[in-house]
């Protein structure tokens, strides 16, 4: 009885490990971006915008969204990450604002941006109800600013507002009325500031 007992005891420990497990690349991955966070945040915080994007766009794709995720982390804000990065169906991870649950679309160009990528996060949003950030590394083109139109769901970050992200500094998001976003020296909360 008492081995019974024992064997079942390991296979839910072994069960609850491995539902919390992080892959080995995974765990590269968080600790390339939180390395990279404290830089941007201190020392290379003054480097021309032109170094950073450069830095930005030569990273590990997945370790560039691990960076967004981090970023957002610091600011105080709940972060839910992806178990996995591949099949995602777009969704490179979630994000807790003022209670409401956004999306987060991370995306590495060095040209213009695609509007069908724009376009396919803004039908994901609509479909499951939520807000979303479509963050890049690139520039935001017409067509991408009109594949979204007038709708709520998206904003795109990309720029100023992009380095403003990941270097700790002030942001605007639309839709989030009348807060303000400093920068994080802190875990706690700070929220967003209407544009």
């Amino acid at each position: 009885m008492l081995l019974i007992l024992l064997a079942v005891a390991l296979m839910l420990l072994a069960l609850v490990l491995h539902r919390f497990h992080v892959p080995l690349r995974h765990r590269w991955r968080r600790r390339q971006a939180s390395v990279m966070v404290q830089q941007l945040r201190r020392r290379d915080r003054l480097q021309p915008p032109q170094l950073l994007y450069a830095r930005l766009r030569s990273m590990d794709p997945l370790a560039f969204e691990e960076l967004l995720l981090e970023s957002l982390e610091r600011r105080g804000f709940r972060v839910i990450r992806n178990h996995r990065h591949t099949g995602d169906g777009g969704i490179d991870g979630k994000v807790m604002i003022d209670g409401a649950l956004w999306l987060i679309q991370a995306k590495r160009y060095a040209t213009a941006i695609r509007p069908e990528h724009v376009s396919a996060f803004n039908a994901l949003c609509r479909a499951s109800n939520c807000r979303g950030l479509f963050i890049h590394t690139g520039r935001t083109g017409p067509q991408s600013r009109e594949s979204i139109g007038n709708s709520s769901h998206v904003e795109i970050l990309s720029g100023r507002r992009l380095l403003a992200l990941v270097t700790g500094g002030p942001i605007a998001v639309a839709g989030v009325p009348g807060r303000a976003v400093l920068p994080a020296k802190s875990h706690r909360a700070t929220p967003w500031r209407a544009r």
